[in-house]
């Protein structure tokens, strides 16, 4: 019961990283009806440039995500704005595909050219570090990394409820036409909807970066597991994107305590599938979708 106990709580602290990680692409995908096959890339690219601020100018990880977040917010604008904007409305859905899985294979090859293909990760001074509760084990960095994906989603939530643009946003996903007739300039929102996207990336790659050892390939991994977790919460569902990560990452961990680590990634995969054979919108796309 205690090795049970123990994998729940290292898997809700997981879920709560790969909810963060998630939940750019599906604020994408809900605003554009794009599958962004470049999220995970975008995610490794920041978890390099919290590394290089981390091993140049000693400045700690945490602290590295509002340095790095408006460069990534402005390169997603850019993204958009040049690549996935000129698209043809009838083929976008098909063509933003190969796009932005060349933009993945553009940062992968230019992060192998600048910082070569071997393994790196962040170690702060407290990254082996944790605390005893209850006679269960909880690691400062994950417990640190899981408020920040929740800190950085609930400031998420608050802008797409709150605020004008975020009522453009809901706008836009939940009907597009009526929001352009009512003055919503759509090309603009999905410009800033994009770059907002990529700069959840900033926290989740200095998050990522401290909890795994990453390389410029480690985004094809990544943005699988990624694509597994939008797809069973329902795509656009921002809640169901958070719920598919927890529950992701507790079933990971059991596997992976319970079973054998080999198993732990397959399962995955094994629980995507049963799901999509009896809800094939995910969790909670059938209720939710174009809420976000």
């Amino acid at each position: 019961m205690h090795e049970t106990i123990q994998a729940i709580i290292l898997g809700l602290l997981t879920g709560g990283v790969y909810a963060l990680m998630a939940s750019g692409q599906t604020l994408i995908f809900g605003v554009l009806k794009v599958v962004n096959l470049a999220q995970g890339a975008l995610v490794i690219l920041a978890a390099y440039l919290s590394s290089s601020l981390f091993a140049s100018f000693g400045i700690d990880p945490f602290l590295t995500v509002p340095i790095v977040a408006p460069a990534m917010f402005l390169l997603g604008v850019a993204v958009q704005w040049c690549l996935l904007r000129p698209l043809h409305r009838s083929d976008a859905s098909q063509l933003s595909l190969l796009v932005t899985f060349a933009v993945a294979l553009g940062i992968e090859g230019l992060l192998a050219l600048v910082y070569k293909s071997d393994y790196r990760t962040m170690q702060p001074s407290y990254a082996n570090d944790s605390w005893t509760v209850a006679g269960y084990q909880i690691g400062e960095v994950r417990l640190a990394a899981c408020l920040l994906s929740l800190a950085t989603l609930g400031a998420l939530a608050l802008l797409l409820n709150r605020t004008r643009f975020g009522r453009a946003v809901r706008a836009t996903v939940q009907n597009p036409t009526a929001a352009r007739l009512l003055g919503v300039e759509s090309t603009r929102v999905a410009a800033l909807g994009f770059g907002l996207g990529a700069a959840t990336a900033a926290a989740a790659g200095a998050v990522y970066g401290m909890v795994y050892s990453f390389n410029p390939n480690s985004h094809y991994d990544l943005i699988s597991r990624l694509l597994s977790i939008v797809i069973l919460g329902g795509l656009g569902s921002l809640g169901g994107t958070v719920v598919a990560a927890l529950a992701m990452g507790v079933l990971s961990a059991l596997v992976g305590a319970l079973v054998s680590p080999v198993w732990s990634d397959f399962s995955f995969f094994v629980v995507l599938l049963a799901v999509l054979l009896v809800r094939p919108r995910g969790l909670f796309g059938a209720r939710l979708r174009g809420a976000l």
